[in-house]
C-alpha cells in the first residue's frame, strides 16, 4: 500500500491543484467571510503545495499557517512564498490537520479546500472548532450528492468516501457546532482546468514499472471516467461555517476581576483546594507589582452573577525573557466538570494573546491542559529549577509565528520555588 501512496504523490507533484478548485472560487469564498481583522491569523489545513495559502496571504494581508503532512508540498510552498516575497507571511508546519498544537482561539479563519476529504468532514470540523476565535469562520470544500445518484456513482463513492447531500452536510456541520452561513457549489470548470486535465496529461508519462504506479494510474483513470459519465450526480461545494454560540465552551460569562470580587475569588480557591495555600498565593501575587498584570485575573460567573470559576496569569521569566505562569485555576466543587474552569482559562489566555504575550507555562494535570494547546515544556526547551515530572510541566506559545522563550523558569516569590 505504501508504494501506491508514494505513486499517487508522484503523479500529483508539481500540479497546479490537488483537488477541484480555482482562484476564482477561493476569492468568492473569501468574500463571504468578511469582515476579517486587519491582519487575520489564518490556518490552511491540508495546504498541499499552497495555492490557497499564497492567495490568502496576498489578499488579506494576514499571516497564514500552512499545515500538511507531505514535506515536498511544504517545500514547494516555501519556495513559491520566497519568490513572491511572502516568506514572512506564510509559516509551513508539518503536522496532521487534526492533531494541531495551537491553543484555543488561535485563528480568525480556518481554510481547507479539498483536504477535509483525507480525514473526513465530521472529524475535521470537530478538531478545528476549538481553534477558531469567537466570530471567526471555517471555510471548507466537501463532496456531496446533487440528487439521486446512479448505481455506479453510489457504488464508487460508498467504497471510497461515502457522500451525503447538502442537507446531510449541513446537519453534520451543525452537530459539530457550526452554523452554515454560505454554500457554494464549485463550477464544473473547477474540476478540469487545473485538476483533472493536468493530471490526465501526467498519467500518459507515468512509469508503470515503478512499484505501485500501475495501481495508482488505474485508480485515477477510474475516478476521471466516473466524473465524465456521472458528474451530474455529485459535486464539490464550499461551506462557510461559523462556530455556534451555546456550545459548552460558551455557556459561561467570563470577565477580568473587579475590586468587589476579591472575597469571592478567595472563597472559590478555598473551596477548590484542600488548604488555603492557593488562596494565599493569589493575594500575595496581587500585592506583587512585578508579577501582577491587570486583566489577566479572570472570573467565570453564572447568569445571576455568582462567581464560580477562576484563572490567573502572572509574570514569570524564562531565563531573562518575560513569560506568564498559569496558576491557580479553580472552580467551586458544585460547578466542576461543567466548563467553568475551561472558560476562565480560555479567557485569560485570550487576554494575554491580545496583549502580545507569547510563552505561558503551567504545572498541572497532563490530561487537562493539552486541551488549551499546552505541550510538555521540555519539547520547547523550557525547564524548572526544581524536580518535576516531565509530563506535568507544560508550556504553550500563544503566537505560532513567534518561538517560545527557552531556559529555566523563574517564578514570582509568592510561589515559593
Amino acid at each position: 500500500m505504501s508504494h501506491i501512496i508514494e505513486a499517487f504523490f508522484e503523479l500529483h507533484q508539481g500540479l497546479p491543484r490537488q483537488a477541484p478548485g480555482s482562484d476564482t472560487t477561493t476569492r468568492h469564498l473569501l468574500s463571504e467571510v468578511s469582515p476579517l481583522p486587519t491582519r487575520p491569523r489564518i490556518l490552511d489545513a491540508g495546504c498541499g503545495p499552497g495555492r490557497a495559502a499564497l492567495l490568502l496571504a496576498e489578499a488579506t494581508g494576514g499571516h497564514v499557517t500552512a499545515v500538511d503532512l507531505h514535506q515536498p508540498y511544504l517545500d514547494e510552498l516555501d519556495q513559491e512564498a520566497a519568490r513572491r516575497g511572502l516568506s514572512d507571511r506564510i509559516t509551513t508546519v508539518r503536522r496532521s490537520m487534526t492533531e494541531l498544537p495551537f491553543p484555543d482561539g488561535t485563528f480568525d479563519l480556518i481554510w481547507a479546500e479539498g483536504s477535509a476529504y483525507t480525514v473526513g468532514f465530521d472529524t475535521a470540523l470537530r478538531a478545528w472548532h476549538r481553534l477558531v476565535v469567537p466570530g471567526g469562520a471555517v471555510v471548507v470544500t466537501e463532496l456531496e450528492w446533487t440528487g439521486t445518484p446512479s448505481e455506479r456513482a453510489r457504488s464508487y463513492w460508498n467504497a471510497t468516501y461515502p457522500l451525503r447531500d447538502h442537507a446531510g452536510n449541513t446537519g453534520a456541520a451543525r452537530a459539530a457546532g457550526y452554523q452554515t452561513s454560505h454554500h457554494w457549489p464549485l463550477p464544473e470548470g473547477d474540476w478540469w482546468a487545473e485538476y483533472y486535465t493536468p493530471l490526465e496529461t501526467r498519467l500518459t508519462g507515468a512509469d508503470l514499472d515503478r512499484p505501485g504506479m500501475r495501481e495508482a494510474v488505474a485508480a485515477v483513470r477510474e475516478e476521471i471516467a466516473l466524473r465524465r459519465e456521472h458528474g451530474t450526480d455529485y459535486q464539490y461545494a464550499g461551506y462557510v461555517l461559523r462556530p455556534e454560540n451555546g456550545t459548552p465552551m460558551n455557556d459561561w460569562t467570563t470577565r477580568p476581576e473587579a475590586a468587589a470580587d476579591l472575597q469571592a475569588i478567595r472563597e472559590v480557591n478555598l473551596a477548590a483546594f484542600p488548604t488555603a495555600a492557593e488562596a494565599d498565593i493569589v493575594e500575595a501575587l496581587r500585592a506583587d507589582h512585578d508579577a501582577w498584570i491587570d486583566g489577566f485575573s479572570v472570573v467565570t460567573e453564572t447568569a445571576d452573577g455568582e462567581i464560580v470559576g477562576y484563572a490567573l496569569l502572572t509574570r514569570c521569566h524564562i531565563d531573562d525573557a518575560p513569560a506568564l505562569a498559569l496558576a491557580p485555576c479553580a472552580v467551586l466543587p458544585a460547578y466542576q466538570r461543567r466548563g467553568a474552569g475551561s472558560a476562565a482559562t480560555r479567557a485569560a489566555l485570550a487576554a494575554a494573546r491580545s496583549a502580545g504575550e507569547n510563552t505561558v507555562v503551567v504545572l498541572g494535570h497532563p490530561e487537562y491542559y493539552p486541551r488549551f494547546g499546552f505541550v510538555p515544556a521540555s519539547q520547547l526547551g523550557i525547564r524548572a529549577s526544581f524536580e518535576v515530572p516531565d509530563e506535568a510541566l507544560m508550556a504553550l506559545t500563544l503566537d505560532p509565528q513567534r518561538p517560545a522563550a527557552t531556559g529555566t523558569i523563574r517564578y514570582p516569590a509568592a510561589f515559593g520555588v
